[in-house]
């Protein structure tokens, strides 16, 4: 045999099974989180946690109605605040300002805020909305998620549109199409699938979000829908149930996380479902 195809081959052999470890090293850890998350999740999960408000201190009688309730009325209205933005500033840099110098800077500018700690948004929106408006609101909790939206759907809006190949533009155009038209009866439909993915994407990013949270929205143990007072939300409850001396709190706190997973897990493979169907199509 070759001494340097021997060489070659000994070094692929090698490099193959550090991969194959650090893949099963990895998995390993994440079936054990798992394991542990669904043991203590679905001990407490019962029709309880849904039909009942967060216990007072000392009661081993509640749920999580108002926690659940919260989270879904500030990722909704973040997420529908957010997304629209995303997707306009995505639409502008792939299909108005593809060679413009200001297209550059939003781009570096959006990459800085994709990978920016959502503490740091947190703190953000707690100078600019919480201080001026004298205290904690669902509204200021709303927002931070929004801010964390916009530029993961800025990035996927982005390149969606950019696998558009430019002939499917070109004959919408030479139709008579105005630059608006082709953009929307064209380039979204063909990107459609992608563009609904970022926002699932997106979506999953901000559901478990707790940082922000804690300097916006705060949380209480009452039913509001009040979004100028502060607003129980399941990322905050867990985080004060879990460090509670109540044993029934904590197991409270492990169905939340447990609550919270699944919706992300759901989230996510609704978005791989729909890569998979672009990449078909």
């Amino acid at each position: 045999m070759n001494p340097i195809y021997a060489s070659r081959r000994r070094v692929d052999i090698v490099i193959r099974f550090l991969c194959l470890g650090a893949a099963i090293f990895g998995v390993t850890w994440l079936a054990l989180i798992l394991f542990t998350l669904f043991y203590n999740g679905l001990a407490g999960l019962t029709l309880q946690v849904f039909t009942q408000n967060t216990p007072p201190p000392g009661s081993a009688d509640g749920g999580l109605l108002n926690a659940i309730v919260g989270s879904i009325i500030m990722t909704a209205i973040g997420v529908g605040v957010g997304a629209p933005i995303g997707l306009f500033a995505g639409t502008y840099l792939a299909e108005y300002g593809r060679n413009d110098r200001l297209t550059s800077l939003i781009r570096f500018i959006n990459d800085i805020l994709l990978s920016a700690p959502s503490i740091i948004i947190g703190l953000f929106v707690y100078g600019a909305v919480v201080v001026p408006m004298g205290g904690f609101s669902a509204f200021a909790g709303a927002l931070a998620l929004a801010v964390i939206v916009i530029p993961v759907v800025v990035r996927t809006t982005e390149d969606m549109l950019l696998l558009v190949p430019n002939p499917l533009r070109e004959a919408a155009s030479a139709l008579g199409l105005p630059r608006s038209l082709v953009i929307r009866r064209v380039a979204y439909r063909a990107a459609r699938a992608g563009l609904i993915t970022g926002v699932l994407l997106a979506t999953a990013r901000v559901a478990g979000e707790t940082a922000p949270l804690l300097f916006t929205a705060l949380s209480n143990q009452f039913f509001s829908l009040d979004m100028t007072k502060t607003m129980a939300n399941l990322p905050v409850t867990i985080n004060n149930f879990v460090q509670s001396p109540y044993d029934y709190w904590k197991q409270l706190a492990w169905t939340g996380a447990l609550l919270i997973t699944l919706t992300v897990l759901t989230l996510n493979i609704g978005a791989r479902l729909l890569g998979a169907e672009r990449t078909k199509s």
